[in-house]
């Protein structure tokens, strides 16, 4: 038997990003380039493609493990 393996930049390209700003889809990510902290967490530099057009980049934090 064989399991697909897949990361976690994997799983969130395609995405639907929802915030208060901000609605579009996932279209890259990759580790913080920079310190960035959150309790159990890793973190994301994700690139967003906007409904209303253009691009931005957001930081998704990521709970990993249980």
């Amino acid at each position: 038997m064989s399991a697909n393996v897949y990361s976690v930049k994997d799983l969130l390209v395609g995405t639907r990003y929802v915030s208060r700003s901000t609605r579009g889809e996932i279209v890259s990510a990759e580790e913080h380039p920079k310190a960035v902290w959150y309790e159990g967490c890793d973190t994301y530099l994700v690139e967003v493609r906007k409904d209303t057009g253009g691009y931005t980049f957001r930081t998704v934090a990521v709970k990993v493990g249980a």
